[in-house]
């Protein structure tokens, strides 16, 4: 092995771990899955440590620890906004202070794993270079566009440019105070969403609502001919004041980011205990819709700018599906990339990319096409947890095991087609924050009343999030309108009218769905399971949602047996092993 990089994202949401041997990306995982804390923000030690074991690599064989930030980027620009005093001096000296945690990696290393030494060399890349980088190299296209649009990091909100000839050039950036990201955060905490990440909550309620507030969100985000944007800052405090952060050792916070001027245009904000009313609704369909026109402004600069066809996309904005379902529907690029982890976990790959770049001069030759790169478990791990927890369930549930896939595939598909609801726990963890067909629930999509039974039985989430849909690929074009390849569950695409019918419990208020497409060299127990579905019912597709309760989705076999237990869970799949609450009448 010649090099060996380890990839982070560190002191931050969505704390990650990648690595990178030779080239190649062989493991990747989010603390979150080890910690059970949804986003869990400081040092990714249980993520490394997992990362490493998948490849075999030990601490001493790690030349390279890239990580997806650099403190001294944008030096100048940092400089001349500290002393135009329109930042206080506390808020500057916060941020010197997050600034410093991210130079102790190496001393995190050692404490972290004492012990083995650790010749490493400390690699920091510029925040959205890592977010450009982790999208255009893990893609297909031998030339892009390339765009990050996120919060913040490294002092910039968004940056674009070119990927070609092995080499990113950035052309382009919005910088602090500045930011899509600040915009649609701030008004999802005005709707009475607090938590970090709570953003995609806005998207699923957004087609309840009617366009009634586009003046003032007009008003509170410009957009400029050359694609760039600007903020109206009365409406914001980052800027102005500090902001509580809480970024180390738990779950990730994020103190109030508008002002009270923000109240004053658009009415009281929701407290997140209080009923949605029509305004909420109104408002969330309001802040997605002209956050699609700011950011197809820039998109369609850059067609006209660059006159390429392919768009490879990173950043946290890169999470907004309904965005990227339209970017090719709106003529604005034929081909679009969208990395599994677009926000700050992808960071880690795109440093480590970055990194051997760096040191061999050329870009990986490695293409990312799926995102089974979590950690795995044989059947006797899974018999070994099965009988420390078998008085839990021996006389309410039968243990059979299946090693024949066909007939396990078989059988499965039928108590799916029966109403029943599965738990499937198969190979690799998926990287990102979607269930792929590996940590997922699934359910027949053909009943209008399945969303209903899942959400009394596990999930007890708002009534308004819809569920997936993933798809057999070559059956895509008949049930949606639009053909193309969404591995990653990263685009919303409008479900065929004569279709949507037959698939209630996958299709949204405005008969659109967050699709998964599925291809069997991927994937392949997953696409045989549609396909028997599909051989039962003629319809192709299966209700895919995350394998969790209010947590995040499970990694290992024991947290799929206790989510099983505690929850209303019809059967569980894990492995060949098919565990049966009671026996269905099929």
């Amino acid at each position: 092995m010649n090099n060996v990089i380890i990839g982070l994202n560190a002191y931050h949401g969505d704390s990650s771990a990648c690595l990178v041997v030779d080239g190649i990306l062989v493991a990747a995982a989010e603390e979150e899955r080890f910690r059970r804390l949804k986003h869990w923000a400081g040092f990714p030690q249980q993520a490394i440590a997992s990362c490493l074991e998948e490849g075999g690599i030990d601490v001493g064989d790690i030349t390279h620890i890239a990580v997806n930030s650099n403190s001294r980027s944008h030096f100048t620009k940092k400089l001349r906004y500290a002393l135009s005093g329109q930042a206080p001096l506390s808020l500057i000296i916060d941020r010197i202070r997050n600034r410093k945690k991210r130079h102790s990696i190496k001393t995190e290393f050692e404490s972290h794993f004492p012990g083995r030494r650790l010749n490493a060399e400390i690699v920091a890349v510029e925040h959205h270079l890592c977010h450009l980088a982790s999208a255009f190299y893990g893609s297909s296209f031998e030339k892009a566009v390339v765009v990050s649009v996120d919060g913040f990091g490294d002092f910039s909100s968004a940056a674009w440019g070119v990927g070609a000839d092995g080499r990113i050039k950035i052309e382009g950036r919005v910088f602090f105070p500045h930011s899509l990201g600040v915009f649609y955060q701030a008004l999802t905490q005005f709707l009475g969403f607090p938590n970090y990440g709570d953003e995609y909550k806005v998207m699923g309620l957004a087609p309840y609502g009617k366009p009634i507030y586009m003046e003032e969100m007009r008003e509170i985000v410009r957009s400029h001919p050359d694609g760039s944007f600007e903020l109206d800052l009365q409406y914001f405090r980052h800027h102005r004041e500090k902001i509580d952060y809480a970024w180390s050792g738990g779950v990730p916070s994020v103190g109030t980011m508008f002002s009270p001027q923000l109240m004053e245009l658009l009415g009281p904000a929701r407290r997140s205990n209080e009923p949605l009313e029509e305004r909420h609704k109104s408002i969330a369909h309001s802040v997605q819709a002209r956050y699609e026109e700011v950011y197809f402004n820039l998109l369609a600069r850059l067609r006209e700018t660059y006159g390429l066809d392919s768009i490879a996309i990173a950043g946290g904005c890169g999470m907004n599906s309904v965005a990227n379902g339209k970017i090719k529907r709106n003529s604005l690029f034929e081909r679009s990339y969208v990395q599994s982890a677009a926000g700050d976990a992808g960071g880690a790959i795109g440093a480590a990319y970055e990194a051997w770049r760096g040191v061999n001069g050329r870009v990986p030759a490695d293409r990312m096409m799926h995102a089974y790169l979590g950690p795995s478990y044989s059947n006797s791990d899974i018999k070994s947890v099965i009988g420390q927890a078998s008085e839990q369930f021996e006389r309410n549930c039968t243990i059979e095991l299946l090693e024949d896939f066909p007939t396990l595939a078989a059988r499965t598909a039928e108590y799916i087609a029966a109403g029943l609801v599965i738990g499937w726990f198969q190979g690799k963890m998926e990287w990102g924050p979607r269930a792929l067909g590996n940590r997922s629930i699934l359910c027949d999509p053909r009943r209008s009343d399945m969303k209903d039974i899942l959400n009394s039985k596990i999930k007890r989430r708002e009534s308004f999030r819809p569920f997936a849909p993933s798809i057999l690929r070559e059956h895509v074009n008949e049930w949606f309108e639009e053909d193309d390849d969404v591995p990653f569950m990263m685009k919303v695409f409008q479900i065929r009218e004569d279709k949507r019918s037959l698939i209630p419990a996958v299709t949204h208020v405005d008969g659109s769905g967050r699709l998964q497409t599925v291809i069997r060299e991927h994937n392949r127990r997953y696409y045989q399971l549609i396909q028997a579905f599909h051989q039962l019912t003629q319809v192709p597709i299966l209700l895919n949602t995350s394998f969790n309760e209010n947590e995040p989705i499970v990694c290992h076999p024991s947290e799929a047996l206790d989510c099983f237990i505690r929850t209303k869970m019809d059967i569980l799949v894990i492995s060949d092993y098919l565990i049966m609450r009671r026996q269905p009448d099929v």
